[in-house]
């Protein structure tokens, strides 16, 4: 894993890969979109007057979706909405931005909350990287209807498209810690394997 300072020497060849001719643009634009959420939901955090931190993540979740849907129309590519919420498309390749910890945490230790929406299962399980053949393989009397409607893709995302994580820890005191992007295979207990991975700079932050 690599830590990227802006791509100094152009993107990698996994960003070239996935998301063509916009990867260096693309990388860029990234950490500035997360500053600026995290300093739209600072300031709604702070309107708000709560001690709690839910004001923050709540607002932070939709801003960065609405800062990478904006990115994704400045390049001229997708933004697709499912079941409410707008995602970039990029090359085919849609962005999924998760805060996995609101503290300082290894990305192995990233996993969905035991909550989450059947809509976000289901997205990692029809559009993410599948485990290599053979491995994890649902045995016949587990595979549910309900499990194996989880495998079935989004038309309004398209068939072909397929998921790039992009993963970040943040809170409302100490702004975006760290963002992470790469290829990541939702697993049975809720956590990530990650087929490739790739640590990208932060921004700063301009409060609002």
């Amino acid at each position: 894993m690599s830590v990227l300072g802006g791509y100094p020497a152009g993107p990698s060849a996994w960003a070239v890969e996935r998301f063509g001719r916009h990867a260096g643009a693309l990388a860029a634009a990234v950490p500035e979109q997360l500053a600026k959420a995290h300093g739209k939901a600072h300031a709604a955090h702070l309107a708000v007057g709560l001690k709690k931190r839910s004001p923050y993540g709540v607002a932070l979740a939709g801003l960065v979706r609405e800062n990478l849907a904006e990115t994704a129309r400045e390049l001229g590519e997708a933004v697709r909405d499912v079941r409410g919420y707008e995602y970039a498309v990029i090359n085919d390749h849609a962005l999924f931005p998760f805060r996995y910890a609101d503290r300082q945490r290894p990305l192995d230790r990233a996993r969905l909350p035991a909550n989450t929406s059947p809509t976000r299962h289901r997205l990692f399980r029809a559009h993410g990287p599948q485990p290599p053949e053979g491995l994890f393989d649902v045995d016949e009397d587990l595979a549910t209807e309900e499990y194996l409607g989880l495998r079935e893709g989004f038309e309004e995302l398209g068939a072909s498209t397929t998921l790039v994580c992009v993963f970040l820890t943040a809170d409302a005191e100490s702004g975006i810690h760290a963002i992470h992007w790469g290829d990541a295979h939702l697993e049975p207990d809720r956590t990530f394997t990650w087929h490739y991975k790739e640590q990208l700079p932060v921004a700063p932050v301009k409060l609002q």
